[in-house]
């Protein structure tokens, strides 16, 4: 008979990258509310009946709420999936993360990684103290989705809630509630029904941006409001940053004394993108008043397309990486069909 390792190998093969979040929260003794205690191996033995014709090995890469990550964690995690990836055994890789900040590490993975192999995001709305916990519900779809053949090709995904959410679209939508995160007007890509997963569409817009270094720029939100002044425009050129995203409203307009501080970032060689604090639509050059869209796009902004600032900044930081080889940044930001 053959030994148990060549039985193995017959497996898919799904590395879990373990990084923190609410779905690795327990209370602890001194603070009063849950905290990031428990990790990947812990997780994954809470699932209850994982007798999935699966292998999967656990690596844990942090231990923090998303809320602590920064860029700089974004291309260490790069560098763990793509080392991941690289090998022949491995059919795909899962990652547990915080709810708070994954959208944007989904979107940021999936624009740098260049692999037809599943990559696939996933947490939890309820810490792992609470008794109805989601945590191992999504992490048992996670391992489904990433083991299933129709997974390929798909770039990086978020489960959450039994629904898969290409990264480009999904948003958290509600503080607390476990079906928080959609896909807006596309809708879900498909489900996990009965431990039987189903694919109802493609991905939409996907572009892929290489990781040329390892750093990025500064790239900073501005929210705009009924009263704003420059102040945090005029603050963010000082502070050095490279870009600005303009959460404008509406459609894409600002105010007449903000028009003048973003002409002038453009001036500065500063890159300025323009999204919406609306959250669902497009951004347009549509009003010609001082401050509307078309003066906007008259000075230089680029327009984020239907992209949410957060996103619109994620795009953005890795597209200044090839600002110096004279490329369109703009280009970036338009549908790609």
């Amino acid at each position: 008979m053959p030994d148990k390792k060549a039985l193995n190998t017959l497996k898919p093969v799904i590395t879990y990258i373990a990084s923190g979040g609410t779905i690795a929260m327990e209370r602890g003794e001194v603070a009063s509310g849950p905290v990031p205690s428990i990790g990947g191996e812990d997780l994954l033995s809470q699932v209850s009946g994982l007798n999935l014709n699966i292998s999967v090995e656990v690596k844990n890469f942090s231990n923090i709420p998303s809320a602590h990550l920064t860029p700089g964690d974004w291309i260490s995690l790069y560098r763990h999936i793509t080392a991941a990836l690289a090998r022949d055994e491995v059919s795909g890789v899962i990652v547990s993360h915080g709810t708070d900040t994954m959208e944007e590490t989904g979107f940021f993975l999936d624009l740098t990684l260049n692999s037809s192999k599943p990559v696939i995001l996933f947490g939890a709305q309820r810490s792992a103290c609470e008794p109805d916990t989601d945590g191992p519900d999504n992490l048992l779809d996670a391992l489904l989705v990433a083991a299933s053949g129709e997974a390929r090709h798909k770039g990086v995904m978020i489960v959450m809630n039994h629904q898969i959410c290409g990264a480009r679209d999904v948003s958290k939508t509600h503080t607390t509630d476990i079906d928080s995160f959609q896909c807006g007007e596309r809708g879900v890509l498909g489900a996990v029904n009965g431990g039987q997963v189903q694919f109802n569409c493609e991905p939409y817009g996907r572009r892929h941006l290489p990781l040329i270094s390892g750093q990025l720029s500064r790239v900073d939100i501005i929210p705009v409001y009924a009263g704003v002044d420059d102040l945090m425009i005029r603050a963010a050129m000082e502070a050095g940053a490279g870009g600005i995203v303009i959460q404008a409203l509406g459609a894409g307009n600002v105010n007449a004394s903000l028009l003048k501080a973003i002409t002038e970032a453009i001036w500065a060689g500063i890159t300025i993108v323009i999204a919406s604090r609306v959250p669902r639509g497009s951004v347009k050059p549509i009003y010609g008043y001082p401050g509307g869209g078309q003066t906007l796009a008259q000075a230089g902004a680029i327009f984020a397309n239907n992209l949410s600032p957060q996103k619109a900044r994620v795009l953005l930081m890795l597209a200044l990486q090839v600002k110096s080889h004279q490329h369109n940044i703009g280009h970036f930001f338009q549908p790609v069909l």
